[in-house]
Order: C-alpha cells, then structure tokens, then sequence
C-alpha cells in the first residue's frame, strides 16, 4: 500500500516514520528546508526511538492509496486543491484546531477525522525529537474509511481507536488547545507554567470555563478545566506547538483554535472575553513581528 504524508513537519515526518516501520510505501510532501534536508540526508528521529531513514521527499503531491494530512490548519485549503490533481482513495486529517475535515469534505467523498496526543517537535530540518507516546482516535466524517486507516496506524504499532463521537474529540482537544497554547507562546514558558504560577492558572481556567460552556451548548458536557490541567501536568515539559510557531516567527493556528470558540461564542450568545483576548494577543504577536 502506498500512503503520502501531506505535511512532512514534525508529526508527519513521525507518522510517516511509524509507517515505514509497518512496512508501508510511504510519500513525504514537504517544502523548504525540511524537502531539502529530508532529500539529501533523510529523517532523523530522536528521543523516545533513535533512527534514522531514507525517504521518498517530493515537493507536489503524488498518486497514492491513503493521504495523511499533518499541514497547518491555515494550509489545509491550499494542500486541499492540490491533492484534487492526484488520484487516492481517502484522506485522513491528524491537525489541530477546528475546521479542517469540512474543508476536506468539500473537496473529497472519503474523508476521516483524527486526534492524536503523540508528541513530536521538530529540532532542525529533517530532524524529529519523539517527544512522547499517546493515543490516536479517528473517525468517519464523510464516507467509510476509518477502519482502513486504523488497521494501517495499529500495523505500524500506533495505539489507535475508532469513535464515532470525532467531532467531540476534535472540539475537546481544541479546548485544551485554546487555553494551553495561546498562554505558552504569549508568555515565552512550557506547558507546565500554566497550572504553577498562580496569576497564569486564573487566566487559564477562566478561559477553560468558556470553552466548556461552548462545548455545552453544543450538547458536549466535558470537564474542560480539569482536563486541562490534567495535559498541563502530563506534558508539563513540553513546549506547545504555538509557542514554537511565535518562536520562529511564523503563523500560528490560533484562527482554528481560539478563533473557532470565539465564533461559536458569538452564534451561542456565549461572552468569551478571555478567548478573545488571547486570540487578539496572539494576532498582535503575529502582525508585530518584524
């Protein structure tokens, strides 16, 4: 089976590599220096597993049996209409935020919903720290293939499942998201920050109680304050993906984050000042950055 990695950035490149281990063909779609380091020196992966692999890099999409999509939130668009120039037969999305699978179902009659807790960060072009193990949940959102992709990820020693709850899972992982992220990459400090320093855990579980009641509204009954400090203390060396974005000065995900509560708020009546505030604080980081 052929399977392309759309997106071959620090969790791609992972989940590629666990692919290649199940013994898989595998694609990895990049651009810049990580095409560039990939195709001359190949994947190296640290922490947990130590290895390093040659790959097939190309910068374009190609013909496949399975997609895994790992861009940006704000790419997803773009690789969406790239992909329609190849030929496959279902894409799955392991992204962040809020948004990502409609976009995809616009496109595509065979698209899976993903949530993944695996930890990867990415040191160096080409180079990838396995951060942390975790649990992958998939789901059907539109068409049938969510057992194909789950038989592929538990043959490469993924620990997957198959919901049928996804979008609660994608909404519950945004949560933890919208309080976590945003008040790491704003305040320069890792995860566990956010429940050690009083004045930070304030902002942190006012915010968590307006994503909560979003959730609510929405039929979702989830203890978003709890979990998140259940992930700020499992993961609380980690340095969240949106720090590392404002860390090198790129674009973050906070519009598919933050931004995805604030418009529900906006159509539930739901006052969500503190998700605004840090939505718009991290726009300035964004816009301010020279």
């Amino acid at each position: 089976m052929r399977i392309q990695i759309m997106g071959a950035g620090a969790l791609g490149s992972l989940f590629g590599y666990f692919l290649l281990k199940g013994g898989y063909e595998v694609i990895f779609v990049a651009r810049g220096e990580q095409y560039r380091a990939l195709k001359e020196n190949g994947l190296v992966i640290t922490g947990i597993e130590e290895h390093k692999a040659e790959v097939s890099v190309t910068r374009y999409p190609e013909n496949s049996d399975l997609v895994f999509l790992t861009v940006k939130a704000y790419d997803t668009l773009e690789a969406s209409k790239l992909l329609r120039s190849v030929r496959f037969d279902a894409v799955c999305s392991l992204q962040n935020g809020v948004g990502n699978e409609e976009i995809l179902a616009r496109f595509f009659d065979n698209v899976v919903g993903g949530v993944t807790t695996y930890g990867a960060n990415l040191v160096g072009p080409g180079k990838v720290m396995y951060a942390g193990k975790g649990k992958t949940m998939l789901g059907n959102y539109r068409g049938d293939y969510a057992e194909v992709f789950f038989e592929v990820l538990s043959n490469s020693g993924v620990d997957a499942e198959v919901v049928d709850d996804i979008e609660m899972r994608i909404w519950e992982k945004a949560a933890i998201n919208a309080v976590i992220n945003p008040i790491t990459a704003i305040c320069r400090f890792r995860n566990g920050k956010v429940i050690e320093i009083p004045e930070v855990w304030e902002i942190a579980e006012r915010t968590a109680v307006e994503c909560q009641e979003i959730l609510m509204r929405m039929g979702y009954r989830l203890d978003v304050v709890k979990m998140v400090r259940e992930v700020a203390l499992r993961t609380s060396e980690n340095r969240s993906s949106m720090l590392q974005d404002i860390e090198r000065g790129r674009k973050t995900e906070v519009e598919f984050i933050n931004g995805a509560f604030v418009r529900k708020g906006e159509e539930f009546g739901v006052d969500v000042h503190y998700n605004r505030t840090l939505l718009n604080l991290i726009r300035g980081i964004e816009l301010g950055v020279d």
